[in-house]
């Protein structure tokens, strides 16, 4: 999902090996040896229905996740999805139908809800940022600062609210930050020398590299990256930042941006903003399965 274009309806990688392992391991995180209290007290042939309802306003993202754990326990278990992934949806209005057998129901239903919860979260964190910075032409871009194991699903949610998707990993981008200069810079020159470098090794790849100050972005500036991140840099500096570069790179803002100043940063001009917050800090959404006898 490198550098996607902002979509409304990303592909969901639950198809992909990985994250049918990831549901796996949380439900035998999670049930273990079997589910006790359901095993005990719920018929085996009883069959149940349940809606999902968001105690507040949010954006879908995860269905198909969540589906995917009522059917590794029972493949007898439908979901029907009232909302897309991408949509909003209002407080108190469903977002799912569940129909199937009620001991998987059950035992399915805080795994489910665990993984929804998080995706919509980030999902309707995004779309904050991406509603602040709507008259401007700048894409928010989400980062490497998400949960081991889940960056796939998080990256597909913050899609799902809007955004769009910066390097997945390491192999998929050459990014040169502070600390490869560190390591790097002692007699072979500036910033421009590590772009020309970097490009001979990895041909085929986007060269970015981080400018802290006005002289690092002109050095970075002469060794023609595809991409210059302006780290920390207020609103004022990013403007200049622009100005200088007229054009001969994609500029994208990162450090210290919040939901406050987010839209006095994308007034400066610059293509993108990245954002760790989107999967680092987003607050899950508030869900539940409330269920009815069928």
């Amino acid at each position: 999902m490198k550098d996607c274009p902002v979509s409304r309806h990303p592909v969901c990688p639950i198809d992909e090996p990985a994250a049918r392992a990831l549901v796996r391991l949380a439900l035998e995180e999670d049930v273990g040896p079997g589910d006790a209290t359901t095993l005990a007290l719920v018929p085996e042939n009883a069959m149940s229905a349940a809606v999902i309802l968001p105690r507040a306003d949010i954006v879908v993202a995860g269905g198909a996740v969540f589906r995917a754990v009522f059917r590794e326990l029972d493949p007898r278990v439908e979901v029907e999805f009232l909302a897309p992934d991408g949509a909003r949806a209002r407080r108190g209005r469903p977002v799912m139908l569940v129909r199937g057998p009620s001991r998987a129901l059950l035992t399915g239903e805080r795994t489910a809800l665990n993984f929804l919860q998080r995706l919509c979260g980030i999902a309707t964190f995004t779309a904050q940022f991406v509603d602040r910075v709507r008259a401007r032409n700048v894409r928010i871009l989400d980062t490497r600062k998400t949960t081991p194991g889940l960056r796939a699903l998080e990256k597909y949610a913050v899609a799902c609210g809007g955004g769009s998707n910066h390097r997945m990993g390491l192999y998929d981008r050459v990014l040169i930050k502070d600390n490869h200069l560190k390591l790097w810079r002692a007699g072979r020159g500036g910033l421009a020398a590590a772009v020309a470098e970097a490009r001979r090794l990895c041909p085929g790849l986007e060269i970015e590299i981080e400018a802290e100050s006005l002289a690092e972005f002109r050095d970075a500036l002469e060794g023609r990256p595809d991409w210059i991140l302006l780290d920390n840099m207020g609103p004022g500096r990013l403007r200049r930042c622009v100005e200088i570069c007229a054009g001969r790179c994609k500029l994208e803002a990162s450090g210290g941006i919040n939901l406050r100043n987010v839209e006095a940063v994308a007034s400066s001009g610059v293509d993108a903003i990245s954002l760790g917050c989107l999967t680092h800090s987003a607050p899950a959404a508030d869900l539940s399965m409330e269920f009815a006898d069928v």
